[in-house]
C-alpha cells in the first residue's frame, strides 16, 4: 500500500478576501475544517499545512494540527508543497494538494485522488466532473479537459474541447460528454521535486494553466471522474452561498 500525505497549503494574503483561512464559519476557522475534513481520508498517512502566515501557523497548532512554515515567495500551492516535502524530509510515494478554501470538500474526493496512484503509469493526478451546465461549458475561470481511453490529461483548456464541427454551441453539450477540470492534485514525489524545476511554457503562458506546463513537458496526468460539488471559497460572497447551500 502506498504512503501518501495530504498537505494543505494557505496563504494569510488574498486580493478578494485577506485572512481567509482564518475566517469563522460556524464556530470553526475555515482552515481547521479542510484539515478535519482531510483526516477522515482514510487513504491518507496524515495531514500537513502549509502556512507562510504565523497566525495561520498558531490557529493549526491551537486546534491541535501539524503545520509547517514555508517561503512567502511561492508562485504556486504545488511549489508550496515541494518546500513540505523537503522540509520535513516527508518518506512518502506520493503528496495530495488538497485546496485551503473547500472547508467541506468530501473526503472520498481525496481518496479518488489516491487511487489514480494505483496505476504505475500515474506520475500526476487530478479530477475530472462531467458538466451538464452550458453556462459552465462556455466559462473561461472553469477549466475543461479533454482524457484518452486510460483517462490520462490529453489537454486543459480555458475553452470547450473538442470542438463540435456543424452544430451550434447552444447543442454542443448535448453532443458530447465534456469533463471540468477539478483543482486538486496529486504528485507522485520524485515528480513533484522535478516538476517545481520547470520553467513556465508557452501553453501554460497562453491558458494561464499551470497544469499546462507538466503536460509540455510529457508529464503524465491521471485523471478520475467524481460526481462531488465542489464548494471553494474565494469571496464573502462565496462563503454566504456555501453556508446557504447547506442550510447553515
Amino acid at each position: 500500500m502506498k504512503k501518501i500525505v495530504g498537505i494543505i497549503p494557505a496563504r494569510y494574503a488574498s486580493t478578494r478576501f485577506p485572512g481567509k483561512p482564518l475566517i469563522d464559519i460556524q464556530g470553526k476557522s475555515m482552515i481547521r475544517r479542510v484539515y478535519e475534513q482531510a483526516r477522515k481520508c482514510a487513504s491518507l498517512s496524515d495531514v500537513i499545512v502549509a502556512t507562510d502566515d504565523e497566525r495561520i501557523r498558531r490557529e493549526v497548532q491551537g486546534f491541535g494540527g501539524k503545520v509547517c512554515l514555508t517561503s512567502p515567495d511561492h508562485p504556486s500551492g504545488t511549489d508550496r508543497c515541494a518546500e513540505v516535502v523537503e522540509t520535513l524530509d516527508l518518506n512518502c510515494d506520493a503528496v495530495v494538494n488538497i485546496q485551503g478554501d473547500e472547508p467541506f470538500i468530501d473526503p472520498e474526493q481525496i481518496s479518488l485522488v489516491c487511487r489514480c496512484f494505483d496505476d504505475e503509469r500515474t506520475e500526476l493526478a487530478t479530477l475530472i466532473k462531467k458538466i451538464s451546465n452550458p453556462e459552465i461549458l462556455f466559462n473561461p475561470n472553469s477549466p475543461k479537459v479533454i482524457i484518452d481511453r486510460d483517462q490520462f490529461a490529453i489537454y486543459f483548456s480555458r475553452h470547450p474541447l473538442p470542438y463540435i464541427r456543424g452544430a451550434e454551441e447552444k447543442d454542443w453539450i448535448n453532443r458530447h460528454t465534456f469533463y471540468q477540470h477539478i483543482g486538486i492534485y496529486g504528485y507522485r514525489t520524485d515528480v513533484l521535486k522535478k516538476i517545481t524545476q520547470l520553467q513556465p511554457s508557452s501553453l501554460e503562458k497562453a491558458e494561464s494553466l499551470e497544469q499546462l506546463r507538466w503536460l509540455e513537458h510529457g508529464y503524465r496526468v491521471k485523471t478520475a471522474v467524481t460526481t462531488f460539488e465542489t464548494l471553494a471559497i474565494d469571496t464573502p460572497d462565496d462563503l454566504n452561498r456555501v453556508l446557504h447551500t447547506l442550510n447553515l
